[in-house]
């Protein structure tokens, strides 16, 4: 079987809503490297959008996993549960982001972990509105789409949308959007379109993922705080993409000198296994009734043992330092390139969690189509690239930290050769 026939099967098969970037399929794959069905190797900077912060096939998480196959696979926790759900959850309710008493609770999917955050925080304010911010992501499904700060291709046809969901500015000084306009935008929101006693959450990305990788800045974060406990509204923080090592700190709000009342996580929490999370303060997550939160096969029980692998594996194998070490690496390797590359016009990121941005330098618009192109040059060599940003104008890196130094190396010199064309 090749690639080109796979192909024929799969657009016959499976609808054009599912956009797939690669045109081969993979057959194997190990830490930082793929094989795909024709033996080519690929070194992978995309990790399943995030999810393997581990690498692939880790061998302590393959063990975790067998031991639990052994044992039973799903008897779903909600009518018989087991130990190890809990054993998570006390987990991370140490590890999560505040210091009060937590709770925590497992689903599947990020968007899962989404909705529900904003269930549990109506459930305790008793009030009905949300607050996002343009570029954010937060999922696919109805209220995730809502939720998103960008249209296409995710909003595309697919409304209308659940109501009482609010967009302010995030800050982004490429965009034009400084630390004060996003300020006076969140001012104005609650002056203008909603009450904010009203609010029963503002949801936001520490770093946005889909767009941009940019990262908060702590003023606006404590300000986010301040305006949440001056109007008794909730602070959540999507950590799906950002949380288990991605940015040097095993939460990334543990950059900030405030704390969420409730952290959404999913992606490497079980290092390829579907498993998301939501943790927060016991009071909060105490809110919803005995069955309003929960699902057929949230906190799979394969999936938790993964995930407790994963917590181990990360410190063990000092992970959070070992990705700000590649992060910085990288950085430094960029910042070199951009030297004399002048449509790279920034460089950023926290920890691993690392992003560089590409503008005409004359007219400063959106070099969306170089993006695309030095993608698909890294592609052709043999590195897996994906991009970002509400302009398309972004490429993104989320290398496992488990890579090698000699296939970082391997690949940071495809990555300058493809932006250099």
């Amino acid at each position: 079987m090749s690639n080109a026939d796979l192909k024929k099967r799969k657009d016959a098969a499976t609808p054009r809503g599912v956009g797939v970037m690669c045109d081969f399929y993979a057959e194997r794959a190990e830490n930082a490297e793929l094989w795909d069905i024709e033996g080519n190797r690929y070194i992978d900077f995309a990790s399943g959008i995030a999810v393997l912060n581990t690498g692939h096939r880790h061998p302590r998480l393959m063990k975790a996993i067998a031991e639990q196959m052994d044992r039973f696979t799903h008897t779903c926790y909600q009518v018989v549960p087991y130990e190890s759900y809990v054993e998570l959850a006390e987990k991370v309710n140490e590890l999560s982001p505040g210091t009060g008493p937590k709770k925590t609770a497992f689903f599947t999917t990020g968007a899962e972990a989404v909705e529900n955050a904003i269930k549990v925080a109506r459930a305790f304010t008793g009030r009905p509105s949300v607050i996002a911010f343009n570029s954010a992501f937060h999922g696919r499904t109805l209220l995730g789409m809502a939720l998103t700060g960008k249209v296409n291709p995710y909003k595309l046809g697919f409304g209308p949308f659940p109501g009482d969901i609010y967009h302010a500015l995030y800050p982004n000084a490429q965009a034009g959007v400084t630390i004060e306009d996003a300020k006076e935008a969140l001012k104005h929101l609650f002056l203008a379109d909603v009450d904010p006693k009203r609010v029963a959450a503002i949801i936001l990305e520490p770093v946005q993922g889909e767009g941009g990788f940019n990262v908060c800045p702590p003023e606006f974060m404590r300000f986010l705080r301040e305006k949440c406990d001056e109007h008794g509204i909730l602070l959540v923080a999507d950590e799906v993409q950002t949380g288990f090592g991605r940015t040097g700190k095993l939460f990334a709000m543990e950059h900030y000198d405030v704390q969420p009342d409730l952290t959404t996580m999913a992606k490497s929490l079980a290092g390829g296994m579907p498993l998301s999370g939501l943790s927060g303060r016991a009071d909060v997550m105490d809110a919803a009734a005995p069955g309003g939160l929960g699902g057929t096969y949230a906190g799979n029980p394969l999936a938790v043992a993964s995930a407790l692998a994963v917590i181990d594996t990360i410190k063990e194998e000092n992970l959070l330092a070992r990705g700000a070490e590649l992060g910085d690496l990288l950085q430094a390797r960029l910042n070199d390139i951009a030297k004399d590359v002048k449509t790279i016009c920034e460089v950023r990121g926290l920890g691993a969690m690392v992003a560089v941005e590409f503008r005409d330098p004359e007219t400063g618009k959106a070099a969306a189509q170089l993006v695309k192109d030095i993608q698909n040059r890294a592609l052709a060599n043999k590195l897996i690239l994906l991009t970002c940003g509400i302009e398309g104008n972004v490429i993104r890196f989320l290398f496992p930290l488990t890579i090698t130094d000699a296939v970082m190396a391997e690949a940071l010199d495809i990555l300058e050769a493809a932006i250099r064309g």
